[in-house]
């Protein structure tokens, strides 16, 4: 093997069979912490028995999981893809080996890791649960979230992405609305500590340990909650150095940009959220909260609104992007998308919105829709590492899954 080249692993066995003779082989390839444990495990599957003691145990694992919901529609190819094939993806590539096509790096992403355990909680909602309690040990004192970590290395990065803190509350009330569990709310774990970034800095990687101080499950959703109420110049909040697409990393690195798409998405967990402050007898939020809700849906719907549809955001500059006054990235999918979602759009807007987004997104051609029109390729301004991408690709204009996107 050459390591980091395009390596592959070649075995070559002679094996001399009689006439009408059979043997089966088995192939173990596998780590242990140590050499003794590694003998221990060959030499325990050098049974042949053992191998296939083993393999009907994974196979009833599997069958166990992804049949406990079954989904029947007029296309074969639709119940085949959503009928376990989607969920083991989800669960082995996703969750488990963190790895797709393009990106095979291993790191939990505090918001990727959330996003997948949406859809697995059919299956399993203590995988939900388990994440949960896992991305909250993975939050500073002062409010915001390691990007991404290693398990291993205990090395992360800290950014000043505007969303990824916000996703934890999210899947937190997603969690709620679907298990009735509230008992998630009083289960306590640490937070991290370490320097906070420099004003010139975007991001730091380092080693972050874990502090001392605890705090519950709901603690570390308000203390993501104050942390995100940043807000700028058009009353919208800023979107720091990205936010749910990553890409738009120079939009606001000065610390003036704002997001659209956050005002909306902020819009719906403080929606979320109000009712469990109620419960936790938290006055104070809910009143706060609720006056934040009013002002935010009078800047969405004033500052944030193109006349045909949503603006995606603001850059430090004050210059619009998902506006018809753009060259490129004219209008943005997710603004339309989450005007609907959070029911912050006024209801003309709603209907308005989303017309256009049908009518300058949705590529019947091809059968996508676009994440937003026309891509940036040769525009003057500057959004981020998105124009890297070339037209069309991932975040820059394409179709952009995500959780089965392996």
């Amino acid at each position: 093997m050459d390591f980091g080249e395009n390596s592959c692993i070649a075995l070559e066995i002679e094996i001399d069979l009689e006439a009408y003779e059979n043997r089966e082989i088995v192939l173990f390839l596998g780590e242990e912490d140590n050499l003794l444990n590694a003998k221990d495990m060959a030499y325990k599957y050098s049974k042949i028995s053992n191998c296939r003691e083993e393999l009907n145990n994974v196979k009833r694992f599997w069958y166990e999981l992804l049949t406990r919901i079954q989904v029947k529609t007029p296309l074969e190819s639709m119940n085949i893809m959503l009928n376990g094939w989607s969920i083991y993806q989800t669960i082995v590539s996703r969750l488990w080996a963190r790895t797709g096509y393009y990106q095979s790096g291993g790191a939990i992403g505090f918001r990727d890791q959330l996003q997948d355990t949406l859809g697995i909680k059919y299956i399993d909602p203590e995988i939900m649960k388990k994440q949960i309690i896992t991305q909250s040990s993975h939050q500073f004192i002062a409010g915001d979230v390691e990007h991404w970590w290693h398990e291993e290395t205990g090395r992360g990065i800290r950014t000043r992405f505007s969303d990824d803190l916000l996703w934890l509350c999210f899947v937190v009330s997603e969690y709620i609305d679907y298990t009735g569990d509230e008992g998630i709310l009083n289960i306590e774990t640490p937070y991290l500590e370490g320097e906070e970034l420099a004003e010139d800095l975007d991001e730091r990687y380092d080693f972050y340990p874990q502090s001392e101080v605890k705090g519950t499950i709901y603690e570390h959703c308000i203390k993501a909650i104050e942390k995100s109420l940043n807000f700028g110049e058009n009353g919208l909040p800023k979107i720091g150095s990205g936010d749910w697409n990553d890409g738009l990393n120079t939009v606001g690195n000065k610390r003036k940009g704002e997001s659209v798409w956050l005002g909306f998405f902020i819009y719906e967990v403080l929606t979320r959220f109000i009712p469990i402050c109620e419960k936790k007898g938290d006055l104070d939020k809910v009143e706060k909260y609720k006056s934040v809700k009013e002002n935010l849906k009078k800047a969405l719907n004033t500052a944030g609104w193109d006349g045909r549809w949503f603006k995606r955001a603001f850059t430090d500059d004050g210059e619009p992007i998902g506006s018809i006054e753009n060259e490129e990235c004219r209008i943005d999918s997710i603004s339309q998308s989450w005007g609907v979602i959070s029911g912050a759009a006024d209801n003309d807007k709603k209907y308005i919105s989303m017309e256009s987004l049908e009518n300058h997104l949705i590529d019947k051609e091809n059968g996508i829709i676009k994440l937003l029109d026309p891509p940036f390729n040769k525009t003057k301004m500057e959004p981020g590492y998105i124009k890297a991408y070339l037209p069309g690709v991932r975040e820059n204009g394409g179709q952009y899954t995500h959780v089965c996107c392996c």
